[in-house]
């Protein structure tokens, strides 16, 4: 069978100059997210195929790459059905593996607890723009915080990591999923359809209030319901200022909507306005909805208009502790769309700045061994002053060899030959 050179589908080698700038970037993350106290963890690429399959991720947990039992445990003549063959799969985001290692080690852990994490998920997706089936995920998540503090400091510690980035104009949106089952109840949908009817609201900046409507109707729904959700949704747009619109549908949903959730929005929306430091506008969207199951309060989404879609989100999950425990554990998230990110700086021709000075020493071919030493021994003096030297041959063609290498980003050549 012929070897093939290509990457499989979905996934993509990285050339050098990306993975410059994604070091750059992610190097940023981590200064940035330290500085707000995030603490770095790391969990397995492997997570039990039952945390996986619990009904928590919604979309996602039909695109897990699941991985059969091995040796003596893998036994396919007697397999009636695939939980039968798989035991474990690779992770579909950072968040469920996180509430896992704190649920198994809390003990050892301070609280609240501000996590940092970066690594890779995989999905079985359809590949598109901006969207792999092997990509990174940047996640920070504080447990353990009750209060809207925790969504506050996630927002901030994310829109000033953008704003370090060259980021501006951008939009953090925000809701709240105790806010979407309100506006359900107060239309009249039936609970056991919520989610039906979120699924749809989805794709509200793709088809608009006509197709929302359209589908809602076809779907089944009774169109006085359907009518009745729309109106809510019009009435809070013709507020553009986002306290004041969580004020106008709240004051509408009384009797539906816990007071909290008014407080939290507005606390949240107000305290970030007024603490920011990049230029971003928080918006309150209350079509936003978030695709994942284990939402329980305050969801948040990245909207930058060169991108055309979310660029990172997060939210509240404080459920999903206590899957693992018994006891339920305050959680919330915020994950950046780190190949998004990488995306549109590479499209943008982002240069990293204050970059260490790059040299190439390039060396004849018959270049004698004691005088080689002797150039390698340089370029160590060289490097202890924060320089990059590259000790290479010199090839036949050097006049390319040199563009190659000023692509590269080298700026200074020093050339050595035998005499």
């Amino acid at each position: 069978m012929a070897m093939k050179k290509k990457p499989v589908t979905g996934m993509k080698d990285i050339l050098p100059e990306e993975m410059q700038l994604r070091d750059y970037v992610s190097g940023v993350i981590k200064d940035t997210y330290r500085s707000f106290g995030f603490t770095p963890v790391e969990t397995p690429c492997m997570e039990p195929i039952e945390n996986l399959s619990s009904k928590q991720g919604g979309e996602n947990e039909k695109l897990i790459f699941k991985v059969l039992k091995r040796g003596e445990k893998l036994k396919l003549d007697g397999a009636k059905s695939e939980d039968d063959l798989v035991d474990m799969g690779l992770r579909y985001d950072l968040t469920l593996p996180l509430a896992r290692f704190y649920a198994n080690n809390a003990n050892n852990l301070p609280a609240p607890f501000k996590a940092l994490q970066i690594g890779s998920v995989w999905r079985a997706d359809r590949p598109q723009r901006g969207r792999y089936r092997q990509f990174t995920q940047c996640d920070i998540d504080i447990l353990g915080e009750p209060s809207s503090l925790a969504e506050i400091e996630l927002i901030l510690a994310t829109t000033t990591t953008l704003g370090r980035l060259g980021f501006s104009g951008f939009e953090i949106r925000i809701n709240e999923r105790r806010m979407l089952k309100a506006m359900a109840a107060y239309s009249g949908f039936d609970e056991a359809s919520y989610d039906s009817v979120f699924i749809i609201l989805d794709k509200m900046d793709k088809i608009g209030p006509e197709g929302v409507a359209k589908e809602l109707t076809e779907a089944g729904f009774a169109a006085e319901s359907v009518e009745t959700y729309l109106q809510l949704f019009a009435a809070a747009e013709q507020e553009p200022d986002s306290v004041k619109a969580v004020s106008l549908l709240a004051d509408r949903l009384d009797g539906y909507l816990e007071e909290d959730v008014r407080q939290s929005l507005q606390e949240i929306i107000a305290s970030v306005e007024k603490s920011k430091t990049a230029d971003f506008k928080m918006v309150f969207d209350p079509t936003l909805v978030r695709g994942m199951g284990y939402y329980t309060g305050t969801i948040f989404e990245i909207a930058i208009p060169e991108f055309g879609g979310s660029c990172g989100g997060g939210g509240r999950y404080d459920k999903m502790i206590g899957n693992f425990t018994g006891n339920d554990v305050p959680a919330c998230g915020f994950s950046i769309g780190f190949e998004r990110i990488i995306l549109l700086l590479l499209e943008q021709g982002y240069q990293i700045p204050e970059q260490p000075k790059k040299i190439a020493y390039l060396i004849e071919k018959n270049y004698p061994a004691d005088k080689l030493c002797e150039v390698i021994g340089k370029a160590q003096q060289v490097r202890k002053e924060g320089k990059h030297v590259l000790v290479v041959r010199m090839n036949k063609n050097k006049k390319f060899q040199k563009e190659k290498l000023l692509a590269e980003g080298y700026e200074e050549f020093e050339e050595f030959f035998h005499r």
